[in-house]
């Protein structure tokens, strides 16, 4: 893997990456962010990721995923995933600052792109907001989420509470205290201190929490 881009979001990335055991080369242009990072990364190198030689001399061209992880030099971002997608890598990673830039990022060759600050606002929008301990958008107007047992589904079991077809959300697992979460089935009888993982739209899965 390789992360271009070694600010709060690429340092991190790229860090957690090198800790679960990924082969990680970190780039950045500036010398004293790669030095930084030195010594708990396994490779990295100072490069001008809009210079084509610079990449393929690191090897750049032959990965099969890639990180630019450029934040605010929009043209340093945008230039440098167009070359990744010119070198043929499968998998392109780029973060964008807005919506715009991201749509400017998938058009230049980005198969993935991501708002870590939009979706972090978001994110914690709906858990200011509610009742959820956790929020996460998997797909637009869809989420998985964790909550608390409602009160009226205690004693009961899954098949038996129906939420799919009261609420439209479905159960698919649940945690007891002093457990690991498991995999819920009708079968599965509620407890009143379980903590459940509920997915179904935004709308549902919020007005579900708010049952708690």
């Amino acid at each position: 893997m390789v992360v271009i881009g070694l600010g709060r979001f690429g340092s991190s990335l790229a860090t957690e990456l090198a800790r679960r055991g990924s082969e990680v080369l970190a780039l950045d242009s500036r010398p004293n962010v790669v030095q930084r990072h030195a010594d708990e990364l396994t490779h990295t190198a100072v490069a001008d990721s809009t210079d084509p030689e610079s990449l393929r001399q690191l090897g750049v061209h032959q990965f099969k995923r890639a990180v630019v992880a450029i934040g605010t030099e929009l043209e340093a971002s945008i230039l440098t995933t167009s070359l990744l997608a010119d070198f043929g890598i499968p998998h392109i990673w780029a973060k964008a600052t807005s919506r715009q830039h991201g749509r400017i990022l998938e058009r230049v060759g980005a198969h993935h792109v991501v708002l870590p600050e939009h979706e972090m606002g978001e994110r914690v929008a709906h858990l200011v907001n509610g009742r959820m301990l956790d929020y996460i958008e998997l797909a637009e107007h869809y989420a998985l989420i964790k909550t608390h047992a409602p009160a009226e589904a205690v004693g009961n079991t899954l098949g038996e509470l129906k939420l799919r077809s009261k609420y439209g959300v479905t159960v698919v697992g649940i945690k007891r205290p002093g457990e690991d979460f498991t995999y819920a089935t009708a079968d599965t009888t509620v407890g009143q201190q379980d903590t459940l993982i509920v997915a179904g739209t935004t709308t549902q899965v919020e007005a579900f929490a708010e049952r708690t």
